[in-house]
């Protein structure tokens, strides 16, 4: 059956020649129509033009869009949405004046989320975590990475990555699995620091690869977590299974950890509230994406990633959510998109950029998802009427969207 979206007052995203992400000044053009047509096929976006040249056809379902807007699907890159229970203390805990720091220093943040992961079922916790992905698909997100760590033991993680696996299979989005096991030292290991990445290396791993159950491996390369040696030797064991670094670097302290995700191979680096113009000469011509996480910055009153020297530096950027219970307890992707453009003074074209094309890259998927092209899947978010696409991080409070797509259904 087809679908004939009609009278589009701007189609954004529209890429006519495929492009994988956009860098630098490029970030600042969003290509669109006005007064557009869109047709999709199935799941596929077969065509799209100016009402001028729109097809008469037959069989076909028209769906009048006077005065909406209708762009990709936001994607998310960095997600935690696996998890049980929630933080609600910390949040308490960081209002009357605790850092993140002394929280973790006390047993709570990772360890906290991984004591409760571990003392909860797995239908409980996909139970729960279904709920998340359904709220975000809502809100917009046709894509999104979910990543492991609050097992932080053989049975916990694998219990996670097949949580992830049961999403990925009752649900047509694009889903792609992190395994996140370095993403804090158990406290019998804190002072083993060798002994549990022995774990990770030569006890998860195999038993993840042997069930196929990740796409991608990250850890938590960080001050007072992961060192860039420790991290380095995660990232080389995690190549020999086939899984490429997306890994957490510069969210705290600058320790040259994303010259080392660079020459790994990563395919992005995430967080950068903190980054240097040693950070930045390192990014140039490598194909890492930074990606940055403005809600996580908003929550526990961080540094935001400085956006504006770094796309001036010539360098590409996404923006993803950090879904996660303890410093982002929310997956919305457009509240993502007006910060990025209150807070980190990003353009509305270039925080869309951010989030759609750029997204994608920073998942592997940018030759299937993250723009209007013809051939890629029709994921596609359908506004109420507005001014102009400006409108979505001005009103940033407000839930702008009419409809939702994806593989050419509507799931709203």
């Amino acid at each position: 059956m087809q679908k004939l979206f009609i009278n589009i007052k701007e189609l954004l995203q529209i890429r006519t020649n495929p492009i994988d992400k956009v860098s630098g000044d490029a970030m600042a053009i969003l290509p669109k129509i006005d007064n557009a047509f869109l047709l999709i096929k199935d799941d596929i976006i077969e065509d799209f033009g100016t009402m001028a040249n729109c097809p008469k056809l037959e069989n076909t379902e028209v769906i009048d869009a006077t005065g909406k807007v209708i762009l990709p699907t936001w994607v998310d890159s960095h997600t935690h949405i696996v998890y049980a229970g929630n933080r609600i203390q910390e949040f308490v805990d960081r209002i009357n004046g605790l850092s993140y720091e002394e929280i973790a220093n006390r047993g709570g943040g990772i360890l906290n989320s991984a004591k409760k992961l571990n003392e909860t079922s797995e239908d409980e916790i996909y139970k729960q975590s279904k709920l998340r992905l359904e709220e975000v698909m809502l809100q917009g997100t046709g894509a999104v990475e979910i990543k492991s760590g609050y097992g932080l033991t053989i049975d916990g993680e694998l219990k996670m990555l097949r949580v992830i696996k049961r999403l990925k299979e009752n649900y047509s989005l694009p889903i792609k699995a992190t395994f996140l096991g370095a993403h804090a030292f158990p406290i019998e290991y804190k002072e083993n620091h060798a002994a549990y990445i022995d774990v990770i290396i030569n006890e998860m791993l195999p038993k993840i690869a042997a069930e196929n159950l990740a796409d991608y491996i990250d850890a938590f390369l960080e001050t007072g977590y992961f060192s860039v040696d420790e991290t380095v030797k995660i990232m080389e064991a995690g190549r020999k299974y086939g899984l490429i670094p997306k890994i957490h670097v510069n969210q705290f302290t600058a320790i040259e950890g994303i010259k080392a995700c660079v020459e790994q191979g990563a395919l992005s680096v995430d967080h950068l509230e903190i980054v240097t113009d040693e950070d930045i000469e390192v990014l140039k011509n490598s194909n890492t994406m930074p990606v940055a996480l403005p809600s996580c910055s908003y929550f526990i009153s961080i540094p935001y990633t400085p956006a504006r020297k770094m796309i001036k530096a010539g360098l590409p950027l996404a923006l993803a959510t950090d879904f996660n219970p303890g410093t982002t307890p929310s997956g919305n992707m457009n509240f993502v998109v007006a910060t990025a453009c209150i807070k980190m003074k990003m353009t509305p074209e270039e925080a869309i950029n951010a989030a759609t094309i750029n997204g994608a890259y920073a998942m592997g998927i940018s030759k299937t998802h993250g723009s209007i092209t013809k051939g890629k899947k029709a994921n596609i978010i359908v506004t109420k009427p507005l001014t102009s696409y400006y409108q979505l991080p001005y009103e940033f409070g407000n839930n702008l969207i009419e409809k939702v797509m994806i593989d050419g259904e509507f799931i709203s």
